[in-house]
């Protein structure tokens, strides 16, 4: 199954329109409600903007795809947030659009202090988020910007207790990763620094049913990545179940054409920060070991494949999906790529073209 239906491409624009500028107050509620039910229906749109943006259009192409539909194209000189087709939708089921979240301390403590500089940074026992309106923005998968453009005046100086405005959907939980505080995997191996078993299950992941059928079975999940559309699939053996928005590699690292397997999974991953590595593809003796944490390179996840340094992961920066490069590695937002996880399993087969 392609994973590049007929829709036309759009180039992605740095520059955001104030919110009420362009947009009435029932124009962002319909866009919203249309990203968050492709939101929950595992068709990602990325993040939550309140706009009918380039990812919305192909999260919602690749919907109507999995359901046997005609996907849908923009209208030739459609404007930036021209709104689909959405007839056939039950986008009553998203009901309110936006909720009224209050604040935990959980969530302040999540955030801290996360210098620039690499080499401070792996000072630290964990990458945190940058403040609280950085970790709540993750939390319910929203661009930090609406967020604030939501809350007026509230966000600069987030406490517990605080009433905020964010979109309705299923809040991404930090705790739900894994039952450990950042920081407590210090001493694991880089996620990107565990060397290459391609024909083999490593023994602390052995297979989730031992009996089940081999990799070529009909029953065994798949992935497809298309470095076109920057959009990644997951196919239960003809159909497509899942979609999320996926940063590739750049030119000089490029993501690995061809067809390789899931290798392991691993939950707060360390970081080998390597420059000549990431630019270059040629390992140094110059390195920095950074720590786990949701502001990791590399997010809160890595699920490795059966090549050594390339793997799917998340983010530290989830306003960068699909509109930027990688180095070499296929990255999600975390809230995307923990759902991504939760489908696969070792030795799903993973294309990447």
């Amino acid at each position: 199954m392609s994973l590049a239906p007929q829709i036309e491409a759009r180039k992605h624009s740095k520059k955001k329109a104030p919110l009420n500028e362009k947009q009435s107050r029932t124009q962002i509620e319909a866009a919203t409600r249309l990203q968050i039910f492709l939101d929950r229906s595992n068709f990602s749109p990325g993040k939550i903007d309140g706009r009918y943006n380039e990812f919305t259009w192909k999260a919602f192409a690749l919907y109507r795809q999995s359901r046997g539909e005609q996907p849908q194209s923009p209208p030739p000189g459609a404007k930036a947030d021209a709104a689909p087709d959405v007839n056939g939708l039950d986008l009553a089921s998203v009901q309110p659009v936006f909720i009224t979240y209050a604040v935990t301390p959980a969530d302040l403590q999540n955030a801290g202090k996360l210098p620039a500089s690499v080499k401070e940074q792996a000072k630290l026992k964990a990458l945190l988020y940058r403040d609280s309106a950085d970790a709540i923005a993750e939390k319910f998968h929203c661009d930090i910007h609406f967020l604030e453009q939501l809350n007026p005046g509230k966000t600069k100086s987030i406490k517990p207790g605080d009433q905020l405005r964010v979109p309705n959907v299923e809040a991404f939980e930090l705790g739900a990763v894994k039952d450990v505080q950042p920081g407590s995997e210090i001493n694991a191996p880089a996620a990107n620094d565990l060397p290459d078993e391609p024909d083999q299950t490593p023994e602390e992941h052995p297979p989730q049913n031992p009996s089940a059928a081999p990799a070529s079975s009909p029953s065994m999940p798949s992935v497809q990545i298309d470095t076109k559309t920057n959009m990644l699939g997951v196919l239960e053996g003809d159909k497509l179940v899942a979609a999320y928005p996926v940063t590739i590699g750049s030119a000089q690292t490029a993501s690995p054409i061809g067809d390789w397997k899931v290798q392991r999974i691993s939950k707060w991953p360390r970081f080998r920060w390597d420059e000549e590595m990431l630019k270059h593809g040629q390992r140094s003796g110059h390195f920095y070991m950074l720590p786990p944490g949701p502001r990791s390179p590399v997010g809160v996840l890595w699920i490795a494949l059966n090549k050594k340094g390339i793997g799917i992961h998340g983010t530290a920066i989830p306003d960068s999906i699909g509109h930027s490069v990688s180095h070499g590695c296929i990255r999600l937002a975390n809230w995307d790529v923990v759902r991504l996880a939760e489908r696969i399993k070792v030795r799903t087969p993973v294309s990447i073209h």
